[in-house]
């Protein structure tokens, strides 16, 4: 593996998925860690449930959020590392988490895949008005971590490649990414139709992570999905396609939070959210990446730098 140092967070996380998903598939019982049982006691309605991705950048996130909040004097119950969109969103919508780090574009197209809104705005809007009863959305972060299409540079000097159009030239294209990119509106299909591009689609579980890196480096796939935040891109090995028709949307993180989050727990999530750079977060996922160090300890040090916290 060509970054051993990345490998102890990402398969840590690929474990976590995987043991969401017997969380799930057993959620007819009591072994559901988000379903009280009906047991709730006298003040559990004051606990905030944070909830975060499998994906070492979005817990850093929730972790901010969740020690800032501890800060302010709230109760916070962490529930981490619990699956991907398709698996947290359901949690999400049944009332079982309070708050959520989630990205605006990709939020968007899961509620509405046919939307017309590309710019921050628009989508911001858009994804306000997208949103279930019982959610909404805090303020959006300059902070984004967005979907990109990657290729190395080496295949991208091959084929003169700058933007994601210049793939429809391109033949026996194999895309790589988590299952979930093979039906989303980004994924294959959105390439053949904003771009004219055809790929065959083969799934790599660890969401952009090293098993993903090294089969492109690998020439075992010639297409990825990689977050834009990443800390690999420092190696400068790999190119980010341009992609001027918007398949990909603006895509800032923004916390999606229940109705039982107060204006008080609010106003301290979005201190954290105006003061979280795109700057910053690739930092941070640098420290978890590069140097292997835990959410908690990431966020609790950046937090007091920005007298979030004490």
């Amino acid at each position: 593996m060509h970054t051993p140092s990345r490998t102890p967070r990402r398969i840590g996380a690929l474990a976590a998925l995987a043991l969401a998903g017997v969380t799930l598939l057993t959620a007819c019982g009591s072994a559901d860690p988000l379903d009280d049982g009906g047991g709730s006691t006298e003040g559990a309605s004051e606990t905030i449930v944070v909830g975060s991705q499998a994906y070492y950048s979005n817990e850093i996130v929730a972790e901010l959020y969740a020690q800032a909040l501890e800060a302010g004097g709230f109760t916070v119950d962490r529930q981490l590392q619990i699956g991907q969109r398709e698996v947290y969103m359901p949690e999400l919508e049944a009332g079982k988490i309070d708050v959520f780090p989630e990205y605006t574009g990709n939020l968007l197209q899961y509620f509405d895949a046919d939307t017309t809104a590309t710019t921050s705005d628009d989508v911001y809007a858009a994804l306000a008005e997208a949103l279930p009863e019982g959610l909404r959305v805090l303020d959006q972060s300059e902070a984004s971590d967005q979907d990109s299409y990657v290729v190395t540079s080496e295949f991208a000097k091959q084929h003169n490649l700058t933007e994601i159009g210049d793939l429809a030239g391109v033949d026996g294209l194999l895309l790589g990414g988590n299952s979930e990119l093979e039906t989303r509106p980004y994924g294959p299909v959105g390439l053949k139709e904003a771009y004219g591009v055809d790929v065959s689609f083969t799934p790599i579980e660890d969401s952009g992570g090293p098993l993903t890196v090294k089969a492109l480096r690998d020439g075992q796939v010639q297409l990825v999905d990689l977050y834009s935040a990443d800390p690999v891109f420092a190696e400068g090995d790999l190119v980010v396609l341009k992609d001027p028709k918007g398949l990909f949307l603006a895509s800032h993180v923004v916390p999606v939070v229940s109705d039982r989050v107060t204006d008080e727990a609010a106003e301290i999530i979005n201190r954290v959210s105006a003061a979280l750079t795109a700057e910053d977060l690739q930092q941070l996922g640098a420290q978890s990446v590069n140097d292997e160090a835990p959410a908690a300890k990431i966020a609790g040090q950046w937090l007091k730098e920005q007298g979030l916290a004490g």
